[in-house]
């Protein structure tokens, strides 16, 4: 089939200039939400009607699969279809989308393709219990068929009695859908070439016009407002919730999380309130996430605890690892097993072999660390020197004592012992104690200043 997503408007309640198509629900566009739906139903074309922005829409989405249609001025959804007729197959029905009705699931509308087949015209309506605001389905008294749809500020008061609403989305013979938008007018109250208005034609033609409808009301719920936005992100979050429920994970607070990507849960999974997941998350069977912990892109081993405030971004955490309170793994950072990593450390492109720990206070950055190694509080691998970085490698049951700089690039040799305070320039011999820092003395009679007073 073809696929007309329309996404030219302005969105002027948005108070944005961001164009109102790229307003994210979940991290991600409200446009591209729409294009991923629509990919499911692998079209023949899939064309983008953009306008209000310009080429940032474009930029934003530039995947070699999309066509784009520019529709400047705007005047309305049928002549924003117009704009991609020279891109529509005559051989395939034509699907037409929201690019700020984010939620639609693939499907419902391959019910909608299903039910139109390939010689009718099919609407996606929805009973609504306040309809204000929405086109009216406007049905023959006598046999129930579809006549028309009337827009709210042309509906007479018996008309927007009506509580079966258009929500935009129709399936069209695809021939008959250019001989239909060909001959559309724009005389009504909004001076605009409605795309509704082929329903009428449709009816006029002899070609049948059918409905089906979505499984909720969310699914066609659009976005013309910040509030509106911050509704669906609330809905769509909760569904999220109730996914992983029902998978078998516990949330503290299914009101309280946010997944902004992709989050793969094993069974078993804890998460605390306040949590944000971003990218692509997998949580392993048994693993605890404590409060208000931020992670993205990462793996997370299977009976690994994260305590509060943890930040984890591009990492993977072995199983039976403990981080955190206020931990923060950054990029390239490959914990194995049963590794601790505890409050105010930072972890930054490096590796930690099993068993290893640094639990206070320390900053271990493009690092190769053994197995069994204690890193003590205060600890720092200095792997910058203004221009370039280099590689620090602590090898198997080093002890670091507290407060010690390792200078790359240095190796701790096997088995060694940097003792509190050392600063580590040359490499540490395996299985010896090593100790650098200045000698001990104390200044006798000497007096602490005292404040002069004024």
């Amino acid at each position: 089939m073809n696929i007309v997503i329309l996404a030219a408007g302005m969105g002027k309640r948005m108070q944005s200039a961001l164009p109102k198509v790229l307003h994210p629900i979940a991290g991600k566009p409200l446009l591209a939400h729409v294009v991923d739906a629509a990919r499911q139903l692998h079209p023949t074309t899939l064309t983008i009607v953009y306008g209000h922005g310009g080429n940032i829409v474009r930029e934003r989405l530039p995947e070699t699969d999309l066509q784009w249609a520019k529709q400047e001025p705007q005047l309305g959804t049928g002549h924003a279809v117009q704009q991609a007729v020279p891109q529509l197959n005559d051989a395939v029905p034509t699907l037409v989308l929201y690019g700020d009705v984010p939620l639609t699931k693939a499907a419902t509308l391959q019910t909608l393709v299903a039910t139109a087949g390939n010689d009718k015209l099919a609407l996606l309506t929805q009973v609504l219990a306040d309809p204000t605001g929405y086109g009216r389905i406007v049905r023959d008294s006598s046999t129930g068929n579809i006549q028309r749809i009337v827009e709210q500020k042309d509906a007479t008061d018996t008309e927007k009695a009506i509580t079966e609403t258009n929500t935009g989305i129709l399936v069209a013979p695809t021939p008959a859908l250019k001989r239909w938008l060909a001959g559309l007018s724009n005389q009504n109250a909004q001076g605009e070439y409605y795309l509704t208005d082929i329903v009428s034609a449709a009816v006029a033609d002899g070609v049948p016009v059918v409905a089906s409808h979505p499984n909720a009301e969310w699914e066609t719920l659009g976005v013309n407002s910040k509030v509106q936005l911050a509704e669906l992100e609330r809905l769509h979050q909760q569904n999220l919730a109730r996914a992983l429920l029902e998978q078998g994970v516990t949330l503290a607070d299914p009101a309280r999380i946010d997944i902004r990507g992709q989050l793969n849960c094993a069974r078993e999974v804890f998460i605390d309130v306040g949590c944000v997941f971003e990218g692509t998350v997998s949580v392993d069977e048994g693993a605890q996430i404590g409060p208000y912990c931020v992670i993205k892109n990462a793996t997370i081993g299977a009976g690994v605890k994260l305590a509060a405030y943890t930040h984890i971004e591009d990492a993977t955490v072995g199983s039976a690892s403990v981080i955190g309170p206020f931990a923060r793994l950054r990029p390239g950072t490959q914990l194995a097993e049963d590794v601790h990593i505890g409050n105010f450390v930072e972890v930054k492109n490096s590796q930690i072999a099993a068993h290893s720990k640094a639990n206070h206070l320390a900053y271990v950055g493009d690092a190769d660390v053994g197995s069994r190694v204690n890193i003590g509080a205060g600890t720092i691998t200095c792997n910058y020197d203004g221009a370039n970085k280099f590689r620090t490698i602590i090898e198997d049951d080093v002890f670091i004592g507290s407060d010690s700089q390792l200078v790359a690039p240095v190796r701790v040799g096997a088995g060694a012992t940097l003792g509190a305070g050392t600063t580590l320039t040359k490499d540490a011999p395996a299985g010896q104690l090593t100790v650098s820092r200045s000698k001990q003395i104390s200044i006798e009679g000497w007096q602490r200043p005292v404040k002069i007073k004024k």
